[in-house]
Order: C-alpha cells, then sequence, then structure tokens
C-alpha cells in the first residue's frame, strides 16, 4: 500500500491553467496519476492538455464524478478562498503547494477542515509521492527523475523540508532501501498534517515498515513524534536526523517554521526526545541510510 495517494486516487488541479499548475499537472499525469479535473474561475469549459477546466470546484466534482484530492497552485493571497473551496465541496484531502501564506488564513483553513473530517497537506509543501503509485504535487520536478530516483519498498519518508523530503528518498534508494510513500509535510509554523499525523498513517500502513524522518529546529512536531513512540502509540521503528544543530536561539533556520523560540524546539531537546523514546537518531545526515538498513536487518 502507501499513504495519501494510490492508483485510484482522482486529483482536481487548482490553478491548472496557470504556469506551474500546467507544469506540475503534466508531472502528476505523466507519473500515472490520476488527473480528471482542473479548476481556474473564468475559464471553465477550456481544457489543458486533455483535462477538462471547470470553474468552480463544485463543478468539477460533478462533472468528474467525485475528487479524492486536490492539489492548489495559486498565489499565496489566493490560497485561503482555494482552500475552502475544496473543502467546502467535500474534497478529502487538499494540498496547499504555495509558501508566504498568511498564518490567519492556514488557521482558517484549519478551523474548516476540522468542522468537514476533512485533511489538508502544507503550505509551504512539495507534496506528496507514493512510489510508483502517484504524486500530488511536485516531488521530483519531472516524472522521468522521479521514477529513475524512487524505488517501492518499505520505508516511508516524512520531513519538514521540500528539498530534503527528495534527497532523503534519493539518497536511501541509492543504498538499495525501497520507498513507500515520501511526505513533505510543508515549512510553516502551522501546517495541516505536521509529522505526528504522517507518522501515524504510516503506523497504519502494513507496507510501511520502518520510518525515515528528517527534522529540523523549532516547533514540537518532532517531540510529540517522540511521545507517540513513548505512549505506545507508534510502534514502527523510527530513524531520524535533525537539522540546526549550529542554530542558537532566536535564529531562524531556512523555514518560517524552524526558529528557536525561549528555549523550545532545540536541536537538543529533540533529539534526546526521540532517543529517550527509542528512535535511531544519526548525528550527520549520511549516516541515514546505513541506519535505516540496520533496523531493517534487525
Amino acid at each position: 500500500m502507501a499513504i495519501l495517494v494510490h492508483q485510484a486516487t482522482r486529483v482536481l488541479v487548482q490553478g491548472i491553467t496557470g504556469r506551474e499548475g500546467r507544469a506540475r499537472a503534466r508531472l502528476m499525469r505523466e507519473y500515472g496519476t490520476q488527473v480528471v479535473a482542473g479548476c481556474t474561475p473564468g475559464r471553465g469549459g477550456e481544457t489543458v492538455d486533455g483535462t477538462p477546466v471547470y470553474d468552480t470546484v463544485v463543478e468539477a466534482v460533478e462533472a468528474s464524478g467525485g475528487i479524492d484530492a486536490s492539489v492548489v497552485f495559486v498565489p499565496a493571497p489566493l490560497v485561503k478562498d482555494a482552500a475552502l473551496e475544496a473543502i467546502a465541496a467535500g474534497v478529502a484531502l487538499t494540498v496547499l503547494v504555495g509558501d508566504r501564506v498568511p498564518v490567519w488564513d492556514v488557521m482558517e483553513i484549519a478551523r474548516a477542515a476540522e468542522r468537514s473530517g476533512t485533511d489538508f497537506l502544507g503550505p509551504n509543501t512539495l507534496g506528496v509521492l507514493s512510489v510508483g503509485k502517484g504524486v500530488l504535487g511536485m516531488i521530483g520536478g519531472r516524472a522521468e527523475s522521479a521514477r529513475s530516483w524512487f524505488r517501492p519498498g518499505a520505508v516511508g519518508v516524512a520531513s519538514r523540508s521540500g528539498g530534503m523530503t527528495s534527497s532523503t528518498g534519493y539518497y536511501l534508494c541509492r543504498a538499495g532501501i525501497g520507498l513507500t510513500t515520501l511526505v513533505h509535510v510543508g515549512g510553516d509554523g502551522i501546517v495541516g498534517l505536521p509529522l505526528p499525523a504522517v507518522v501515524r498513517r504510516f503506523q497504519a500502513d502494513p507496507d510501511t515498515r520502518c520510518i525515515a524522518i528528517f527534522g529540523e529546529i523549532g516547533g514540537s512536531q518532532e517531540e510529540r513524534v517522540a511521545e507517540m513512540m513513548a505512549n505506545g502509540e507508534l510502534s514502527k521503528p523510527v530513524v531520524a536526523f535533525i537539522g540546526g544543530r549550529a542554530a542558537t536561539p532566536g535564529v531562524r533556520f531556512s523555514h518560517a517554521g524552524a526558529i528557536v523560540e525561549g528555549g523550545r524546539g532545540t536541536h537538543a531537546g529533540k533529539v534526546a526526545a526521540l532517543r529517550a523514546a527509542g528512535a535511531v537518531v544519526v548525528d550527520a545526515f549520511d549516516e541515514l541510510p546505513a541506519a535505516v538498513v540496520k533496523v531493517l536487518e534487525a
């Protein structure tokens, strides 16, 4: 199996008529994802590379016979309205690729998703890729790259860094380790599916035997994963690397959500919490593949 996207996932691309929407819809289709519709207000009736475009999400849902996931490629000021439209239409998963989305907008999206019982990934995410099954967003950049970089197997990858989501998967596969799904949770302080939510899905996936995490300073996502391990909610082995070792309190490290404030979210604290819970935490990123191999062999 895999998580979040499968061969049968029916996908809508909001903003498909824009440059990014058009290019990434092509990546998704060429990788095998079922992109069944696009949506751009005022462009209904057009097609993009054979995909029909509708003015509203509701029209796309009704005309296509159902949508499982929507990937949103619109400018940051428009993300909230696009996400709320998808949520109101009953789309189970909305992927918010855009960055610099106002935090108050994300909070409103989160409230709407909670009320409706739906999920959203991001914002500021490259998306999710289930190896050989489908991709939502832009992991891999091109379908050819995604097919050559990632091989199927038993390790789930989750990261707060987009580039390191791909890099973690790439180097694991170069070491002979296959993957189930790669998930970039997003680099902002508030995201729809943080690391704990993603590893919970890996825990439920029968094909995922081990979870590889690229974490970083700031926030409490990694500590919450450690709590899940400590209380028995997460029993599958976790191998992690935490970036930001050299950062000092008050210094942002790469992402909006990667900032140490008031002694919370430190590198040392995250490493200690994960190790105390039983995770394998490596000191250097290039040690991650060998650590995963050792865990799988055990």
